[in-house]
C-alpha cells in the first residue's frame, strides 16, 4: 500500500469539498460550538505553548497532520490530561506505509457529573456530559521539502442522565476536516500553514440553535537558532511563532511561542517550554516539558502554568507515551 502524490492532492481537493462556503457563512458574530476542539492534547503540544503546526511528531493527529508524514516507523499513543473544562483522554494508531503514513486517533474530553436533587436536597439523579472525537488521518511527502495531511473528524457532544434528571438527555454530532501543509524551504527553517476544524454546525436542540464550529486558520515559522552557535547535528534549538485567527471572523488573533532544545542521537533528550496570547477563551501564559526517546519508547511530559481567561486557576498536567511497532 502506497500513498501516491497525486492521489493525495485529489484526497486533499476531496475533503474541501464536503465543507461548501464554511468561510462564508453569515452569523459571523455567533457562539461557537464543539469549543473542546480548541483544547491542546499532548504533553508536547502543551509544553511547545500550542505552536505545533510546523512539528513533525506523533501527536499530528490532534494538530496538523501534515507532522504526521515524518513518522519512520508505526506508534501506538496514550495521551492523558487534565483541563479547565475536564479530563481529555487520548488515543492514537499510525502506521509509516511507503509514502506517507496513516492514522486513526479517538479523543475522549470526560466534562464531569452533575448531581440532581429534589426540592428537599435529595439526590435523584445524575447528569454526565462528555465530548467526543474520532479522527481518520493521512499524510504523505510531496517532495523532499514538503509534506501535506488531512483529517476528517467525527465530533459528538453526549449530555446522558442516570436516574431522574429535569433534562433527560441529548446528543449531537458532526463532522470536521483539518487541511495542512509543512516546508523546509532551508535546513534550519520550517514553515507550515492549515486549516482545522472545518465542517457543518453543531446542531444540539434545532437548526436554529446550532452552533458553527470553531474554524481556524493557522501559520507558524520556527528557526533552529541553535545551528547558528554550535555545529553538532545532535544538538537542535528551535524556536517557532505560530500565529492562529477565527477563518469565519478575522481579527481575533492568538499568537503562540514555542521553544524546544533536543539533544543525543535521535532526540533522545527534549526540553521544552512555551506560552500563549490569546483574545479567545484559551488559557494564557507559560508552559514547560520534558521529553524522553529511548529505542522504541517515547514519553513526554508537560505542565501548564498558566491562568484561564475564564479566571480559574490551574496547573495541570499532561502525558503522552508512544511504542513503536
Amino acid at each position: 500500500m502506497r500513498l501516491k502524490n497525486a492521489e493525495f492532492l485529489l484526497l486533499l481537493l476531496a475533503t474541501m469539498a464536503l465543507v461548501p462556503g464554511v468561510a462564508a457563512q453569515d452569523n459571523q458574530d455567533r457562539a461557537e460550538g464543539a469549543l473542546f476542539l480548541l483544547l491542546p492534547v499532548g504533553a508536547q503540544g502543551v509544553a511547545l505553548g500550542r505552536a505545533m503546526t510546523w512539528v513533525e511528531t506523533t501527536e499530528g493527529a490532534f494538530w496538523n497532520p501534515a507532522g504526521l508524514a515524518g513518522i519512520d516507523r508505526s506508534q501506538a499513543l496514550l495521551i492523558h490530561g487534565d483541563h479547565v473544562a475536564g479530563t481529555g483522554t487520548g488515543v492514537s494508531a499510525l502506521w509509516a506505509i511507503g509514502g506517507g503514513t496513516l492514522g486513526a486517533s479517538y479523543f475522549l474530553l470526560d466534562a464531569g457529573d452533575i448531581d440532581q436533587t429534589d426540592e428537599f436536597g435529595n439526590p435523584t439523579g445524575k447528569i454526565t456530559i462528555r465530548n467526543h472525537l474520532g479522527i481518520a488521518s493521512a499524510a504523505t511527502r510531496l517532495s523532499r521539502t514538503v509534506t501535506a495531511g488531512v483529517n476528517f473528524k467525527v465530533v459528538r457532544f453526549q449530555l446522558s442522565c442516570r436516574g431522574l434528571c429535569a433534562d433527560e438527555g441529548t446528543t449531537a454530532t458532526t463532522y470536521a476536516v483539518d487541511v495542512g501543509i509543512q516546508t523546509l524551504p532551508m535546513e534550519r527553517l520550517r514553515v507550515a500553514a492549515m486549516v482545522a476544524h472545518l465542517g457543518p454546525s453543531l446542531q444540539v436542540v434545532n437548526a436554529d440553535q446550532a452552533d458553527p464550529l470553531p474554524a481556524r486558520l493557522r501559520i507558524a515559522v520556527a528557526y533552529n537558532v541553535l545551528s547558528q552557535i554550535v555545529e553538532a547535528d545532535e544538538l537542535k534549538g528551535w524556536v517557532a511563532v505560530e500565529v492562529e485567527d477565527r477563518l469565519r471572523a478575522l481579527g481575533s488573533m492568538s499568537v503562540y511561542l514555542g521553544t524546544e532544545l533536543t539533544a543525543g542521537q535521535g532526540d533522545a533528550l527534549s526540553l521544552r517550554a512555551g506560552y500563549v496570547w490569546s483574545e479567545l477563551d484559551q488559557e494564557d501564559g507559560g508552559r514547560v516539558g520534558l521529553g524522553l526517546r529511548y529505542e522504541r519508547f517515547d514519553l513526554s511530559i508537560a505542565k501548564s502554568l498558566s491562568v484561564s481567561t475564564l479566571g480559574i486557576e490551574s496547573e495541570p498536567v499532561h502525558v503522552t507515551f508512544s511504542i513503536g511497532f
